[in-house]
């Protein structure tokens, strides 16, 4: 039952910087900070300690402690084969481990806890100490056996991060709770390297300290903003919100959601992970104002993300560009999507020599951001993002094959909000360049253009064989193929 279940927050300490620092073990004990363009994205206590915090500028930084030493951060690649490291680690110990950002993992040790309690309860052991701290100091109440699943969870928690620093080298605080909401809030109460357990009792205490909505996972920048048009600023408000009036503000989902984070419930599962769903990476820079620029940044993105597919092993069959434009009403958060299939005969190369691939991802790229900006008017971009989705596994079929090419591909699944999918052999004149849509929408059909539909007629290919039976080769992959492989496939089907 929901009362029973037993999950821990493991977040690590200032994680880029331990990274950092176990690359090279002269920067330990020194002030420390880890750079991404003008801001310091991180640093470790040493540096906390002189006044250095997290998202500071790097001039403000240097201000604040000469002696800080800065690391370049933009390569995420040691952060993350190591975050990896940390969940495999964890996964070890239970299989229920949820992947949350470089540095946080969620585990339901509901089950291992179950075990541990039905062996105290027939070794006749009364006793069972907690490890770390009991958030609000509450007294243990070891008659009550949901306090004693706790205590055993805390046990566990001291485990896995005694594991991780043996092996990995890492520290990293704790929390553990009933749910991933409230275990994921008290894991910061003590730090850095420690940990703490919440007791049900404590839980409306902890989840009235927040002093701002946003601070309650699950609550984002956006319905923030509405919820203050309602005159909701901090946890207690929200609780004594009228849901009615909330439920035709926000939805019915919304708002019933929200109200039961508020009160410190959750009962989202604990989803393991397993392989990326996607791969991205992306560029902030404080102005970036012209097509060549653009071209710039994508063709610097491409190189490293190419080759996490090829480690990978498998093929994405979606392409998706972000771009966050200055907005002085909403200086960080205007973003926008774009996202379109990546044409058949370019997935084949994914695995391959990666120059060769470049070009055309650029080409396809660079069509998204005219779907999204008119090139023509002045505009100032602070983020890129590139991301490739709707991974699948290589087919049977030998790479580059005939049969390979004749695989049935299902349509990509949409990635969400404020993505538009769209046709990039499109001309550019379609969709608005500021409209944006809610849900994802369904690349129509390609029509051939007048000139393909001649080429293909002087070659003495139709459009598509009547001959060929539809559930033998797709259509639409069909069309893609260049005008030889086409002839090749007709010839051996006639």
């Amino acid at each position: 039952s929901a009362a029973h279940r037993v999950i821990v927050h493991v977040d690590l300490d200032c994680f880029y910087a331990q990274v950092e620092m176990i690359r090279n073990p002269e920067l330990r004990d020194k002030p420390l900070g880890v750079r991404q363009k003008y801001i310091v994205v991180t640093c470790n206590y040493e540096a906390r300690k002189l006044g250095v915090k997290k998202l500071m500028s790097v001039k403000d930084a240097k201000e604040k402690c000469p002696q800080l030493i800065l690391v370049n951060g933009e390569d995420l690649t040691p952060y993350r084969e190591m975050s990896y490291k940390v969940t495999e680690l964890l996964g070890e110990f239970c299989p229920l481990v949820e992947r949350l950002g470089f540095d946080e993992n969620f585990v339901d040790v509901t089950e291992i806890v179950e075990k541990r309690l039905n062996q105290l309860q027939q070794s006749g052991c009364s006793r069972v100490c907690v490890s770390g701290h009991v958030y609000n100091n509450q007294a243990i109440d070891l008659r009550d056996t949901t306090h004693v699943r706790l205590v055993i969870g805390s046990r566990i928690a001291e485990e896995f991060r005694e594991a991780v620093h043996a092996r990995l080298g890492l520290t990293g605080c704790a929390g553990v709770a009933s749910n991933k909401l409230l275990s994921k809030l008290v894991s910061g109460t003590f730090k850095p390297n420690q940990q703490t357990v919440l007791l049900p009792e404590s839980c409306q205490d902890l989840i009235r300290s927040l002093d701002h909505i946003q601070k309650v996972p699950g609550i984002g920048y956006k319905t923030t903003k509405r919820l203050e048009t309602l005159g909701v600023r901090n946890v207690r408000d929200l609780q004594a919100f009228p849901l009615a009036v909330l439920e035709k503000e926000l939805g019915v989902p919304v708002a019933q959601r929200i109200q039961k984070l508020s009160y410190g419930e959750d009962d989202s599962p604990v989803t393991p992970s397993g392989p990326p769903q996607s791969f991205s990476d992306e560029d902030s820079f404080k102005k970036c104002s012209s097509e060549v620029e653009v071209k710039e940044k994508i063709e610097g993105l491409l190189p490293n993300l190419l080759d996490r597919i090829y480690k990978d092993g498998r093929q994405p069959r979606t392409v998706r560009l972000t771009i966050r434009q200055l907005s002085s009403t909403e200086k960080w958060f205007h973003r926008e999507s774009r996202q379109c299939p990546i044409p058949p005969h370019l997935i084949q190369k994914f695995g391959k020599e990666s120059s060769n691939i470049i070009a055309p991802l650029v080409d396809i790229l660079m069509k998204l951001f005219r779907k999204m900006i008119d090139v023509a008017l002045p505009f100032h971009l602070t983020l890129l993002s590139i991301c490739f989705s709707n991974l699948k596994d290589l087919p049977s079929s030998k790479k580059g094959s005939i049969g390979f090419y004749l695989k049935q591909m299902s349509p990509p699944s949409g990635s969400g909000k404020r993505v538009r999918e769209v046709d990039v052999s499109q001309g550019e004149g379609s969709a608005s360049s500021n409209q944006h849509c809610s849900r994802t929408r369904t690349t129509k059909t390609r029509k051939l253009s007048e000139e393909k539909q001649s080429n293909i007629k002087k070659a003495g290919i139709p459009d598509f064989p009547f001959h060929l039976a539809p559930g033998d080769i797709d259509q639409e992959v069909f069309r893609e193929l260049p005008e030889d492989i086409q002839k090749e496939i007709i010839s051996g089907k006639t």
